[in-house]
């Protein structure tokens, strides 16, 4: 597969400091819940009890008015919200302060659990490609996702959970793990983590690295809300497709991520061919008793 030119859109980088984080990491929060998708939303604003909390996307309700923010009002009348953006482009040449302040008003309105987005890029030159571009995992990118990690806090007056991306390509320049890379960006910002668990078994599988070697080098003190998702077979890759029910390789993954976790939010996230309530609750039930299992094993 053809690889991106190393550093492509990063531009120069900004001046760093060292100094020690401005935020803390989100409260835990102990619970199971779903995405709100669109599809859902009659029964979700009028029915209690279908999930401990939703998660919204950030970006779906960043509007003035009319029936998104009506929504969004009702489910939070019933249940706590997470937000979760995918356009903050932390890694790329600058951050958007407009965006940055939208993002801050709805909060301020939805008063989220957290608020988290992607380490990665999403364009240049004021393009978004509406995709979750991968980083180079270099001391130079950590710098950059340091610095841009610290401003977005800075606006949104809070901590942001970052979540690790699923990958189908590396740099040629990498000098670190993902892992590292995450570990250490929780160290110097206060950031905390939103872990997708189906993101590293595809990206384990694709790149051939070692799934349990990802874990043992995480802080899971930082880790706050979980993702559990499907994914498709490609021609020689995996792809996060979010389209299936979760597998079992996913389920297994889980069970030996959420034990060391604590108290944390796990999620399942389903965002094509989406089925009715019913089935994804179903799966809800899976991940809570999963978890239950293996906090009783640890």
């Amino acid at each position: 597969m053809n690889r991106p030119r190393p550093g492509y859109g990063m531009g120069p980088l900004p001046a760093m400091t060292q100094s020690a984080p401005s935020h803390v990491s989100p409260p835990r929060f102990s619970g199971f819940g779903l995405g709100l998708r669109p599809v859902h939303y009659a029964d979700v604003q009028h029915t209690d009890g279908l999930a401990d909390f939703f998660e919204i996307i950030s970006e779906n309700f960043m509007v003035d008015g009319g029936r998104p923010l009506q929504v969004l009002d009702r489910v939070r009348e019933r249940y706590p919200l997470a937000m979760h953006g995918v356009s903050m482009s932390l890694g790329g040449e600058r951050l958007d302060h407009g965006y940055l302040k939208r993002l801050k008003a709805l909060a301020d309105r939805a008063r989220p659990l957290w608020v988290s987005d992607h380490l990665c890029w999403t364009g240049t030159g004021g393009i978004n490609s509406h995709d979750l571009l991968p980083l180079p995992l270099t001391e130079a990118a950590l710098d950059r996702l340091t610095a841009h990690i610290r401003q977005a806090q800075d606006v949104l007056e809070r901590s942001l959970l970052i979540e690790n991306p699923s990958s189908y390509i590396t740099y040629p320049e990498d000098s670190l793990t993902e892992w590292t890379f995450l570990s250490e960006l929780c160290a110097r910002t206060g950031c905390g983590l939103l872990l997708d668990v189906n993101n590293i078994y595809v990206s384990a599988h694709n790149h051939g690295f070692s799934a349990q070697d990802y874990l043992d080098g995480l802080p899971f003190d930082r880790v706050r809300q979980i993702h559990l998702a499907g994914h498709s077979q490609g021609e020689s890759l995996l792809i996060d497709t979010h389209d299936q029910p979760v597998p079992d390789g996913v389920w297994q993954l889980y069970a030996q991520t959420v034990a060391r976790c604590g108290e944390v939010a796990v999620m399942i996230e389903r965002d094509d061919d989406i089925p009715p309530l019913d089935d994804l609750r179903a799966e809800l039930d899976r991940a809570r008793s999963l978890a239950g299992q293996a906090r009783q094993a640890a």
